[in-house]
């Protein structure tokens, strides 16, 4: 099998993505990558991150793309979640990715880093390393209308991202807010 093969095998399901330090873990050289990128076949998205020519977007891909773009223990965080699942009608400015490490490389402008002490409350979503929607509720209580957070707990149960007992909480986290917030 042709490098560009091992490449494509893992990428086409990973959002076309792959990342040096992957392709090294899959005996592709960084040369390799390089050479391809040259050759049109990859298209370099950021510092070590590679997306396949030939790859049919979808919506997600921005998330997955800005995560790999951040690194190891990054995931998509807050409000960028409820925008992921297309909850509470949010539509922030840039994709809000956590990170446990310090970030020293440039960033697109499209990415905004979050520190956090440690990589807590996450899990993965289509693929996507991500804040549970839970938390990333909570996380937008600042940020979001009380309003569009209540109707993103009732979409979320529709989409079956959480359970009753997690709708119980967070609907009664949110009677509070509303009741400190008057």
């Amino acid at each position: 099998m042709s490098y560009y093969e091992t490449i494509y095998e893992y990428a086409a399901d990973n959002y076309g993505l792959i990342t040096s330090a992957k392709a090294k873990g899959l005996n592709v050289p960084n040369v390799e990558l390089v050479k391809l990128s040259h050759r049109g076949r990859l298209i370099r998205v950021g510092h070590g991150v590679y997306r396949i020519v030939h790859y049919v977007p979808t919506p997600l891909d921005k998330y997955a793309e800005a995560v790999a773009i951040v690194g190891e223990n990054a995931y998509v965080f807050g409000e960028s979640v409820l925008a992921m699942h297309e909850l509470a009608f949010v539509n922030p400015t840039a994709i809000f990715v956590a990170t446990t490490k310090r970030i020293r490389k440039d960033l697109p402008a499209y990415i905004k880093t979050v520190y956090v002490k440690e990589k807590d409350h996450f899990t993965q979503y289509e693929g996507i390393p991500s804040q549970h929607i839970i938390y990333a509720i909570l996380a937008c209580i600042d940020s979001v209308m009380t309003d569009r957070l209540e109707n993103a707990v009732d979409e979320a149960v529709k989409q079956g991202l959480i359970t009753q007992e997690e709708t119980e909480y967070l609907k009664e986290a949110l009677r509070n807010e509303r009741q400190c917030s008057k």
